[in-house]
């Protein structure tokens, strides 16, 4: 197939490969993930993440800039592949596809490709499920100008297609690792940065804890929050006061909470 033709068969090679990219295996197996839509794609080319191929199919497009960025793709040196509606929508993850998908090369999440700086403001998620809800923290952690996000122990993969969905893109732009918990725990001792764990069984509201120096709030997963290492471990332990009859919020809910009490306070004390 010349590269001027379109993918037209649902069975052709490359769009099985880009479903099977949608299983954590084929990604670990590959070090391959995909980016889907426009705003995910130009922010992935943006903060320079290696873009192998960039699949599109012009009926699906939302604007008039898709040529532009497949340009940038093919620049960066993405082959280009148009894709025929029904192929598409075979290998699109989204219900409203957008008609762009890029394959991806994964990029490294040491701790040691972090770079906290004299005041950090860090987002640590332990054992996360969801990807929605990491993706929902990760487009969060970038809001508040959060210096960079660690996912400890992870139980989905931070190149999910829906973390990335979710983030909005946002993956590619806050730092970020996946680390062991004891890891991350003792690295934060080396960089002496505080941290604060958030649990019910936390000593103070997190709104009386001092989060304007180099801090790290952590959250837990959703069904049972975080574990014994981080709750001994950790600096302090807060809790976000709930008023009403739920003892427990979304986990993405807790670090948008935690993170703009210390933007607030960051404010404050500037």
């Amino acid at each position: 197939m010349s590269p001027s033709e379109p993918i037209t068969s649902l069975t052709n090679d490359r769009i099985k490969r880009l479903v099977r990219l949608r299983s954590r295996r084929e990604r670990d197996r590959t070090g391959a993930f995909l980016v889907e839509g426009y705003r995910e794609l130009q922010r992935a080319v943006a903060a320079g993440i290696e873009i192998t191929e960039a699949y599109h199919c012009p009926g699906l497009w939302l604007g008039e800039n898709e040529p532009a960025l497949l340009e940038a793709c093919r620049a960066a040196g993405a082959e280009i592949v148009e894709v025929a509606e029904a192929p598409f929508r075979k290998a699109s993850y989204r219900d409203r596809p957008e008609g762009l998908l890029g394959v991806a090369r994964q990029f490294p999440t040491g701790l040691d490709r972090l770079d906290p700086g004299a005041r950090p403001l860090l987002l640590v998620a332990e054992s996360i499920e969801k990807p929605g809800n990491l993706g929902t923290m990760l487009r969060t952690a970038e809001a508040a100008g959060a210096d960079a996000v660690i996912v400890c122990d992870p139980a989905t993969d931070p190149f999910n297609p829906n973390v990335v969905r979710a983030s909005l893109g946002t993956l590619f732009r806050v730092p970020l690792a996946v680390a062991p918990t004891d890891h991350t725990i003792a690295w934060l001792r080396e960089q002496r940065v505080a941290s604060f764990a958030a649990t019910p069984a936390g000593a103070v509201p997190h709104y009386e804890a001092d989060l304007t120096g180099p801090a790290a709030l952590v959250v837990g997963s959703e069904q049972y929050g975080l574990t014994d290492a981080w709750l001994h471990g950790a600096d302090r332990r807060v809790v976000i006061p709930m008023p009403g009859s739920v003892d427990s919020l979304n986990a993405a809910m807790s670090a948008g909470i935690l993170l703009f009490e210390a933007v607030r306070q960051r404010a404050g004390a500037a």
